[in-house]
């Protein structure tokens, strides 16, 4: 039976600020009403298939489980990285679990932030691969080119395997403009997706023959593994030794059963603001416009706006992304260079690119409205069932209004309910919580008022995941 294997780590700095690292690509809605990461999991209807089993990190694991509960997606666990090692570690973290649970199934390797347009091209291309895979070879996905990308690694054909896959002949880096038209003029040359199907044995198999220093660690860090809800949490002093390695350096390159199946499905991995203009739907004008935008004289821009109305008049090859704490105005031919904005950002320690400004947690989400010197005020959006960590702070009070549902509220030794156009305070030092006894969103305002504001100014006396 095919394991779809579902990676959904990276930061995707290149798209920020949509993307933070906190909250990154996979997990936002870019191309229709569904996160990346859900297309990628909705696109494997009409495939036989068990559960995904899911690959994150430490920092992502709410949003990965959120995101699966919203669409109903069972699963066969969430993997738990406690540091990034690269696609080989990953993978094989993947195979032994698959192996742990008693099953040699064959691993269709996927990465979270991919869109696909032509499922049913994709479909049959996985299909192609299964039969493959099923005679022991490692399967990479090849992507017939389009244009002469210097951004993606290539795969030269070797010969023919089948009518319509072929031996790896070898894999190329990145190439040079002139290398790449090279490629794409000849035919031989395709994309390297970075997806891949193979059985979990013959996996293992090459990586002992090819890499037994990261099967080692890998094995290792299973066997002292620890179940936690969902998720499967990988020994972290044990995996922080294993080397970092990507699975075409480890495996793919050295094997003698590389088979490489062609791909033709409108694929990009929408690394950069100007992939997601060519993949987006565009005006007359050449404009993608996503939200509340209006345009004049504007021509091949893509403009993004969140929170506010974005106007654009006589500006042509921009990017325009507003968010509620950022925005990004970009040459469409220069996104490449969004990724020097980040890294200032975090030479200077701002938080922008960590996180937006409405966080989300567990229990919901909380949103800052507005912030002064002695004054915060936050909208809070908890889930129903849901409650916050019980805590209290040093330095701070806060008065609690509920704007819609009900909300039961630990305050000291008090537990009461609050109900819609009603508050609440909570004094310096008081251990208090929220929670949703109701079967809808409860909102609140949150105003805190003191001295000293920070986060980190709480104390945490029963946790919940993760408080704010």
């Amino acid at each position: 039976m095919l394991l779809p294997v579902i990676m959904a780590g990276g930061s995707g700095s290149r798209l920020w600020p949509l993307s933070r690292s906190l909250y990154p690509k996979q997990f936002i809605r870019l191309t229709s009403d569904k996160s990346m990461l859900q297309e990628t999991v909705a696109r494997l209807t009409g495939i036989e298939h068990q559960a995904p089993l899911f690959i994150c990190n430490e920092d992502h694991r709410f949003i990965v489980a959120e995101q699966l509960r919203e669409t109903k997606q069972a699963h066969t666990g969430i993997l738990l990285e406690p540091v990034g090692r690269n696609t080989a570690p990953a993978i094989t973290l993947a195979a032994l679990q698959a192996r742990h649970q008693g099953d040699d199934p064959l691993l269709l390797v996927l990465a979270a932030d991919h869109v696909i347009e032509d499922e049913r091209a994709f479909q049959r291309a996985v299909l192609e691969a299964q039969h493959i895979a099923e005679e022991g070879k490692l399967v990479t996905f090849g992507i017939v080119p389009n244009a002469p990308e210097t951004g993606y690694g290539y795969i030269k054909k070797g010969k023919a395997y089948s009518a319509t896959s072929f031996h790896v002949n070898e894999f190329v880096e990145k190439p040079s403009l002139k290398t790449a038209q090279h490629y794409v003029q000849t035919g031989e040359y395709c994309w390297n997706s970075g997806m891949f199907m193979f059985k979990a044995s013959r996996f293992l198999e090459e990586l002992k023959v090819h890499r037994p220093d990261i099967l080692e660690a890998c094995h290792q860090a299973i066997e002292h593994a620890k179940p936690d809800l969902d998720f499967i949490r990988i020994n972290e002093a044990i995996f922080q030794d294993c080397p970092a390695e990507s699975i075409d350096y480890a495996v793919m390159e050295n094997t003698q059963d590389a088979v490489m199946v062609p791909m033709d499905a409108g694929w990009s991995d929408v690394g950069s603001f100007s992939a997601l203009w060519e993949i987006s739907k565009r005006d007359e004008a050449g404009n993608a416009l996503v939200g509340d935008v209006l345009t004049a004289s504007a021509n091949n821009n893509y403009i993004y706006s969140q929170d506010k109305l974005v106007s654009a008049v006589g500006v042509d090859d921009l990017v325009i992304v507003e968010t509620k704490d950022a925005v990004l105005v970009a040459n469409r031919h220069k996104v490449q260079d969004v990724k020097n904005i980040v890294s200032q950002l975090k030479q200077l320690d701002r938080t922008e690119y960590q996180q937006h400004r409405e966080v989300y947690r567990p229990w919901g989400s909380h949103d800052e409205i507005a912030a002064g010197e002695r004054y915060h005020v936050k909208h809070l959006k908890i889930k129903p069932g849901e409650r916050t960590a019980l805590q209290q702070h040093h330095h701070r009070a806060e008065h609690w209004v509920v704007v819609q549902g009900t909300a039961k509220v630990t305050n000291g030794d008090k537990s009461y309910l609050v109900a819609e156009n009603a508050s609440t305070f909570i004094p310096v030092g008081a251990p208090h919580r929220i929670e949703n006894p109701g079967k809808i969103d409860l909102h609140l305002i949150e105003v805190r008022s003191g001295c000293y504001l920070n986060e980190d100014d709480v104390v945490r006396l029963e946790e919940y995941g993760v408080g704010y």
